[in-house]
């Protein structure tokens, strides 16, 4: 059997675990071609103009599928990650949305998670999966299910140490970890903040890490810090609880970097009109005056001008470059002062006889 996967929204966080599930289960998974042009128009068109980006690249992903001859696609509905921690309602209604758009025919495996509510936390997420794909058998489940975290957390062992999510992505599905140290030098450093569907998807983030790396700026992303930094990061913004499933991901990653002196300035990466990443962005670029920390935000759509993305790109980091070199200029002129002082010795008006 095979089973379409698109190549959009939670594919990027959660496609290792799914390759190792279906793949334990004995189903082919394929994968729809990266985004392009006319997967943004196909999807664009089936939706309503104020349909956020990365829905409008989903649908045209399902397409895609569709258009090669796949008529299985796998389309969960992920609710809640955590304990009244929810995911936005166009992510949690994906199957219905799906549905309801693409008039063609074919089947939707669809399950629902939800750990706000009884009886639908993994395992019975799991087991409503292999369901659709015919296979009732729980241990056989189960051992899937093993399978499933060994890829994911291979994948996860090198995001985190620094290797960029495909390569990670692509070592993790075939079994291997592969953990490369590069020794390059950077002028600069940036945190980049956003959702995995915005940056590493190269035709929505208009290939952003290849453009830094010309820059020569090093990249720092919400994937190299663990769960407890995240929550930190949360924290000293003011996040008391997480109410989205990925707050952590923007502001977590942003509270930690902002305190952090191994990057020198913040940038954000926003769809236009979602909702819950306006709310984030905002608390963020408020409190990242208090750490003196300078942020660019970037909002994308499918008419964004890449001219006009670089330009804003090139001139922040160009400002970063200066405020380091001015910085750097100034700490050296304060060694040199200190280190060249006479010490003026006060007289001693006590020897000194009175007229």
């Amino acid at each position: 059997m095979k089973i379409g996967i698109p190549r959009a929204l939670i594919y990027y966080n959660y496609f290792p675990f799914w390759f190792g599930f279906f793949k334990s289960l004995g189903v082919d998974v394929v994968l729809s071609d990266k985004t392009t042009k006319q997967t943004m128009s196909k999807g664009s068109a089936l939706v309503v103009t104020e349909t956020c980006l990365p829905i409008k690249v989903y649908v045209g992903h399902v397409l895609n599928l569709l258009d090669k001859g796949v008529d299985t696609i796998f389309v969960p509905s992920i609710q809640s990650v955590a304990h009244k921690i929810y995911n936005c309602s166009k992510i949690r209604a994906l199957p219905d949305l799906i549905r309801n758009v693409v008039k063609r025919d074919f089947k939707i495996i669809e399950a629902t998670l939800d750990k706000s509510e009884k009886e639908q936390g993994l395992p019975e997420f799991l087991i409503d999966i292999a369901k659709g794909v015919g296979i009732h058998n729980r241990q056989k489940i189960k051992e899937a299910q093993d399978s499933a975290w060994t890829v994911y957390n291979n994948f996860q062992t090198m995001t985190m140490a620094g290797v960029p999510f495909e390569k990670a992505l692509n070592s993790a599905i075939r079994g291997k970890i592969i953990i490369s140290v590069s020794d390059k030098e950077y002028d600069v450093s940036i945190a980049l903040i956003s959702h995995g569907y915005n940056i590493y998807d190269e035709r929505v983030s208009m290939k952003i890490f290849d453009k830094l790396e010309k820059l020569g700026v090093k990249v720092y992303t919400y994937e190299q810090l663990t769960q407890e930094q995240l929550e930190e990061g949360l924290t000293t913004l003011g996040v008391e609880r997480a109410y989205w499933a990925n707050e952590s991901e923007m502001t977590g990653a942003a509270g930690h970097y902002l305190q952090s002196s191994k990057v020198d300035g913040l940038v954000t990466i926003t769809a236009f009109g979602c909702g819950p990443d306006s709310i984030m962005v905002d608390r963020i670029m408020r409190n990242a005056k208090k750490f003196e920390k300078p942020v660019l935000g970037l909002t994308l759509d499918e008419h964004t001008g890449e001219a006009g993305f670089v330009t804003r790109l090139e001139a922040f980091i160009d400002m970063l470059s200066r405020k380091k070199r001015v910085c750097a200029a100034l700490s050296n002129t304060n060694a040199l002062n200190e280190d060249s002082a006479v010490e003026i010795k006060k007289p001693n008006f006590e020897n000194i006889p009175l007229a």
